[in-house]
């Protein structure tokens, strides 16, 4: 016995047994009751959803001799019988997609003149007549417009836009919907209910999605698993040979990700990987998969499921667990990743940020630091960070100091306190074991500064200055220390970095600016001209400030003035530099000639 595939096997042949297209077939049966036919139909939707099945079915009753009640062909008169063993001479078939010449067109029109011999209306099927070219469109359009009596064109597309305008003005046009989940499963449960095959509903579930809203598809997957299973379709077996991504993994990585198991989301995302499924693939299914559970909150929203009944009621038992924040919060990440997945260099760490951050949500804050930038990583581990952390040593007295002492000392500090000369009542010292180590006149290097000169270069803002929130800065902001021009210079190019992307223009004048201490600690600092002083203004407050936390001088003062004619420094073009070096050493020109080399 011949084997037929399950979508011609179960094609629909009457408008009742066609599948989620209720509102379409009703308009057609009324349409054949009534007797009022429409000279032209347009038939269009995505693909596999029955548009070219409708069309058969709807000439077939337009030319079935004795209809029945509903508007159906009876099946038994010499016309449904003609049809059924397509031998039909009144019902033509044509295929835009390989006719879509002027000369086939023409060739159609000429058909359209001789009235059929049996029944009573001729019907031309065109199928995928977008494919039709523009020529052909206005050779078949006049046609179109005033067709014969007997004549009636019925066109299935699945790219209306690609249709001219007056081709559509003159048709009835029937918007095919997409086949639901939920209608795709039960006509999935009838197939294999008549081809005697066992099932599982969730295995359905999974080949009603992969399908896509098409039944056609659906019907070819549900032949393929059928051969897989070998008549019993399962689950597990489903998503193995479909090589889906089973859905248990959004599950585990959801509820992973309310108590915080950042390791075991890891693990989880490296079995998924090393499966051979995308880490963009999963970001996505993830998505969809919150996206369901945030339907599942709202009995309201619940019927937007597109799942089987026992898939809804784990969407229900979690979407218990989760508060709604979270899956706003989770939503707009992997949004977000989705978005720079195509752009990011490396995408299986675009995908573990994206993971770490879900699974952070619901993490509290730590300390009263915690909160100020919205993407801040918190510490994942915070058992393996506390052991790493060194034990507080107890203070040692390395190198002490002589600090004078305030005038009002209070007397528990003056038992520990040893006088240096009795004679002298101004100046009282004390040796502070725990205190740092300063120098007396301010002059040199404090800790502080010591800390700030390995920290230079860094990028972290202050706010109201160019510089950095670093602890260590903003201790050290009161203190008044030398500072030479070689401090001044470096910390003015650090800060010249520093600058955000709204001053990029600036920042790049004030490269090649050199600011001088004319009087200490007054600084000086030269522009080229009057649009640049005018940009320099508005941010001087802040450039002031920085200098002053950077150069760990409260007193620092600033000013700016437009350099002289003679002040400004030429820049010189390459060719300029060259010769400039060749006078100031003439080995340079003996070793351009001993090599030949010419500047480029």
């Amino acid at each position: 016995m011949e084997y037929i595939v399950s979508a011609r096997k179960y094609r629909p042949t009457t408008f009742d047994t066609v599948v989620g297209q209720l509102a379409l077939t009703t308009t057609l049966k009324n349409a054949v009751k009534s007797g009022k036919l429409a000279h032209a139909y347009l038939f269009c939707g995505p693909r596999g959803v029955g548009k070219t099945t409708c069309a058969r079915i709807f000439a077939k009753a337009i030319n079935c001799m004795s209809p029945t009640p509903d508007g159906e062909a009876c099946g038994q008169c010499e016309s449904c019988q003609a049809f059924n063993e397509q031998r039909s001479f009144n019902i033509f078939e044509l295929d835009a997609a390989s006719n879509n010449s002027v000369e086939h067109i023409k060739t159609l029109m000429e058909q359209t003149r001789i009235p059929p011999q049996v029944g009573k209306y001729k019907v031309f099927i065109i199928d995928e007549v977008h494919m039709l070219s523009t020529a052909a469109f206005n050779a078949f359009l006049k046609t179109l417009e005033e067709p014969p009596a007997h004549v009636i064109f019925i066109l299935a597309t699945t790219e209306k836009h690609k249709i001219l305008p007056t081709i559509l003005s003159r048709c009835q046009i029937y918007d095919f919907e997409r086949m639901t989940v939920r209608n795709t499963i039960e006509h999935l449960k009838s197939v294999a209910e008549k081809e005697g095959i066992t099932y599982e509903e969730e295995a359905l579930a999974v080949i009603a999605e992969k399908a896509d809203g098409g039944m056609r598809d659906a019907l070819s997957i549900f032949d393929q698993a059928a051969s897989f299973c070998q008549g019993n379709i399962t689950y597990q077996k489903v998503i193995e040979d479909l090589n889906v991504l089973d859905s248990e993994n959004y599950f585990q990585i959801i509820d992973l990700a309310i108590i915080n198991k950042v390791a075991d989301i890891m693990v989880l995302l490296n079995s998924v990987i090393n499966k051979g499924f995308d880490g963009g693939l999963l970001i996505q299914g993830l998505a969809k998969h919150v996206r369901n559970v945030l339907m599942a909150k709202d009995p309201q929203t619940l019927p937007l499921l597109e799942v089987s009944d026992q898939q809804r009621q784990r969407y229900q038992e979690q979407a218990q667990k989760c508060e709604t924040p979270f899956l706003y919060k989770a939503l707009q990440l992997m949004n977000q990743c989705d978005i720079n997945y195509r752009q990011s260099s490396n995408k299986r760490l675009l995908v573990e940020l994206t993971l770490i951050e879900i699974a952070q949500i619901t993490q509290p804050d730590e300390g009263p630091s915690a909160g100020r930038c919205p993407r801040r990583l918190k510490s994942l581990f915070k058992q393996l960070i506390q052991q790493a952390q060194p034990k507080q040593a107890a203070p040692q007295v390395a190198a002490v100091e002589p600090v004078v002492s305030p005038p009002n000392v209070s007397s528990a500090s003056n038992d520990s306190s040893v006088s240096s000369d009795s004679s002298n009542p101004k100046l009282t010292t004390t040796y502070n074991a725990s205190a740092r180590p300063q120098l007396k006149n301010k002059v040199g290097f404090s800790w502080n500064n010591l800390l700030n000169k390995e920290k230079r270069g860094k990028i972290n803002l202050i706010p109201g200055t160019l510089g950095a929130n670093d602890p260590n800065v903003a201790a050290a902001k009161d203190e008044e220390l030398i500072f030479s021009q070689e401090d001044l210079e470096l910390q003015w190019m650090s800060m010249c970095n520093r600058m955000p992307q709204k001053l990029s223009g600036i920042a790049t004048r004030m490269k090649n600016m050199n600011p001088t201490i004319l009087e200490f600690p007054h600084v000086e600092v030269l522009v080229e001209n009057q649009l640049a002083m005018q940009q320099m203004e508005e941010i001087k407050g802040s450039i002031l400030k920085t200098l002053q936390i950077y150069l760990h001088n409260k007193s620092i003062t600033l000013s700016m003035r437009i350099a002289e004619h003679q002040e400004q420094e030429k820049i010189l073009s390459r060719r300029e530099q060259f010769e400039q070096m060749e006078k100031e050493n003439p080995s340079i020109t003996k070793l351009r000639e001993l090599l030949s080399l010419e500047l480029a």
